[in-house]
């Protein structure tokens, strides 16, 4: 939410797309998948704001082990840490890395569930969070039904640059400034 009320434009783009397909219809979570702008605000909030910033670790099973073709050689038995915050930052992947854009992922056929290595906020394989088949259906449905109930604003006179999108590093990232917002507007169900 943070993201699309520091991106306007973005913001009247999802909920446009959330009124235009269901209007005032009561929904069923399944449906999201009729959002394709919205499944990539997910997405794109998901690249720029891993739930955590670092993958459970992992231990080379192999000797010499290449990463990534980078020139990194890990022993046999050596710990490994992935760091998802940087790969969605890369700009060797990701064009003007630090700036929210939904539309990168538009027609690309791109998701979580650990097949595409530049995109793993949830990693990979046998190790795959848990959760993200929670995040996969509630997140998407929760954020349709506040677009497609209320219109949100910022408190107090804030400017969408005012939205402070600086995070707190921990085990899981957070803001570092709690987000205030306001639904001024709550649609009325016939």
């Amino acid at each position: 939410m943070a993201e699309l009320l520091h991106d306007p434009v973005s913001m009247a783009k999802a909920q446009t797309e959330v009124q235009q397909t269901f209007g005032l219809k009561a929904l069923e979570e399944p449906e999201t998948v009729k959002l394709p702008y919205l499944q990539a605000v997910v997405k794109e909030v998901l690249r720029l704001h891993p739930p955590g910033p670092l993958l459970v670790p992992h231990r080379a099973m192999e000797a010499g082990l290449n990463l990534c073709g980078c020139g990194y050689t890990v022993s046999r038995g050596a710990r490994v840490m992935i760091n998802v915050w940087a790969i969605g930052r890369d700009p060797g992947v990701w064009d003007q890395p630090d700036f929210f854009r939904p539309e990168r992922f538009l027609g690309k056929d791109m998701d979580f569930q650990g097949r595409d290595f530049e995109f793993i906020p949830f990693g990979s394989g046998s190790r795959i969070c848990l959760g993200l088949p929670l995040v996969r259906r509630v997140v998407p449905f929760l954020l349709v039904l506040m677009l497609q109930e209320f219109d949100w604003r910022l408190p107090n006179g804030m400017e969408p640059n005012d939205v402070d999108l600086t995070e707190k590093f921990a085990s899981a990232l957070e803001l570092a400034a709690p987000l205030h917002a306001v639904p001024v507007f709550v649609v009325q169900r016939g």
